[in-house]
């Protein structure tokens, strides 16, 4: 196995990823990152290079573990990959939706798409809607993570406020605050590029927070070169 180190090693990665997309799609995310500063210290490893067959995705210095995704692609077409990736582990779902309300299910935005020109839906509220006055975009901090890790549904443990607590420091977050400057409706992003915990508190649903919060993750996602998907 080999990890790759070399910047234009891991851009012909990241191209070569991309024309996978979507099945690509967990460990491109992590390239992503990787590219991008990688905030998370990450690496990958693949089993050859230029010609590899099999790609994993894990924390730096650490051995193959449970957790993390890795892909395999066979003998039987470059663009055909088979991914192993785990279903049970929640600080590692590789492409998780963000979770709505329940009152803001019925006005989901629209779906993006994942291609050379992804899909950003507009910062509005539901047609017929506008967000409420005082409601403006704002930040989360780490005073913050004892309400996030109440309200995710795989939190409420000390592990999970760890990973949530590591999220906010170091991926890209959005929120939107109330006049007061307490947070309202949320959504973090992870290691693979992906919306992780996505929750607006129960007396502000059904007002289109959540979907004003996706587009602005949306359009941001777009301007790092992260493809907007759902």
């Amino acid at each position: 196995m080999l990890i790759l180190t070399c910047l234009s090693q891991l851009q012909r990665l990241e191209e070569a990823l991309r024309r996978s997309l979507p099945l690509a799609l967990p460990v491109y995310g992590a390239v992503l990152n990787i590219n991008r500063g990688n905030p998370g210290e990450l690496e990958v490893v693949v089993d050859s290079w230029p010609n590899f067959g099999a790609i994993l995705a894990r924390r730096r210095g650490e051995g193959c573990r449970r957790g993390w995704p890795r892909c395999r692609r066979p003998s039987r077409g470059p663009r055909e990959w088979s991914w192993r990736s785990p279903t049970t582990t929640p600080t590692c779902t590789p492409t998780p939706a963000p979770c709505l309300s329940p009152g803001e299910r019925n006005h989901p935005p629209p779906p993006p798409s994942v291609g050379r020109t992804p899909i950003v839906p507009q910062l509005t509220a539901p047609p017929g809607r506008r967000l409420a006055p005082g409601v403006r975009v704002g930040t989360l901090s780490p005073a913050h993570v004892d309400l996030l890790n109440e309200t995710w549904p795989y939190g409420g443990n000390v592990r999970s406020r760890r990973y949530l607590g590591e999220l906010l420091g170091r991926y890209p977050h959005f929120c939107l605050q109330d006049g007061a400057g307490d947070p309202l409706s949320w959504t973090l992003t992870d290691h693979f590029g992906t919306g992780t915990h996505g929750y607006t508190l129960p007396g502000h649903r059904r007002h289109g927070h959540m979907r004003a919060v996706l587009s602005l993750a949306a359009r941001q996602a777009q301007a790092r070169g992260f493809p907007a998907f759902g």
